[in-house]
């Protein structure tokens, strides 16, 4: 095989309960991911042996980096030295989900990764043998590969199946530059440290909206824990949400660490009309829309 080509998505958090910090530096969280239709992908080529490289176009192309401190090349290498691949990879990726925008790009990218570098060598790994390694890069790169709508804890790194019905419409906002998402868990344990933080876990009232297939009762129901300390990195995201919700989006929120600004809405037009607005505020870098859930990182050629 010569070129294999993966399609992965992005991941948003439907809701994201955070507890306080574990002793090697981890908070626990409690979280409903949803695989949404934005997508790069990952195309993985025969290399010499020992060679791994990556190129980038699109989104971030500017930003990302393009040696082993990448979490695709980093999951290539990983899954070429637990099962003794001689053989190295040559990577490119299309981006157009946002990099450092709270919607696990690099982490989808290495689950694309580890996914086409498995048909590339012809390993046949099962689906539980890639989650192994995916949750040896990141805590989001587990989900990446199954999609849909799911339940994480721990990191976030296990991932459970959760009773979910509908399809739900999204209009995301992009603000220029990015927030590290380790300066916004920074700053929400600042925001914390007078307090008692409780373990986290995930809200009822959330999974209810959710097994009725309920847009309506979702809206209200969306929650995250990291949005405080991500609106005081960056206070001009409040503005953002605030005309969302003066456009009768269902619900809206950061998405995970931001500073990508996500609303819920009620049908195509509904998203036209927020669209229009956003993008006609000045508020934006640029707007997208998309549909979820849809599956994880899937080999497409």
């Amino acid at each position: 095989m010569t070129t294999v080509t993966v399609r992965t998505p992005a991941k948003i958090n439907l809701g994201l309960s955070v507890g306080p910090p574990r002793a090697d530096g981890y908070h626990p969280v409690a979280t409903v991911y949803q695989a949404i239709s934005l997508y790069d992908e990952v195309k993985a080529r025969p290399a010499p042996e020992g060679v791994f490289t990556i190129s980038l176009t699109g989104e971030g192309r500017d930003v990302v980096p393009l040696d082993d401190a990448n979490l695709a090349v980093q999951a290539a290498m990983l899954l070429a030295k637990t099962f003794e691949v001689p053989d190295g990879a040559a990577l490119s990726v299309h981006k157009t989900i946002a990099v450092a925008g709270g919607l696990a790009g690099g982490s989808t990218n290495a689950a694309a990764a580890l996914v086409a570098c498995d048909a590339l060598w012809g390993l046949g790994a099962s689906r539980d043998e890639l989650a192994g390694l995916a949750a040896q890069l990141g805590s989001d790169v587990p989900f990446c590969l199954t999609g849909g709508t799911a339940l994480g804890s721990g990191r976030g790194e296990t991932v459970s199946r959760v009773l979910a019905r509908g399809s739900y419409e999204w209009v995301l906002a992009y603000a220029e530059g990015g927030l590290e998402t380790t300066d916004v868990y920074a700053e929400l344990d600042r925001l914390r440290e007078d307090f008692v933080v409780e373990p986290p876990e995930v809200s009822e009232e959330l999974m209810s909206a959710l097994r009725a297939g309920d847009a309506y009762a979702l809206g209200p129901a969306l929650y995250n824990d990291l949005q405080d300390a991500a609106l005081r990195l960056r206070p001009a995201l409040a503005r953002t949400l605030a005309l969302g919700e003066e456009y009768g989006a269902l619900g809206f929120l950061i998405a995970g660490s931001g500073p990508t600004c996500l609303f819920l809405v009620a049908g195509e037009d509904h998203a036209v009309d927020l669209a229009v607005a956003l993008s006609g505020s000045g508020l934006c870098r640029s707007i997208q829309r998309a549909s979820g859930p849809v599956p994880g990182a899937r080999l497409i050629t």
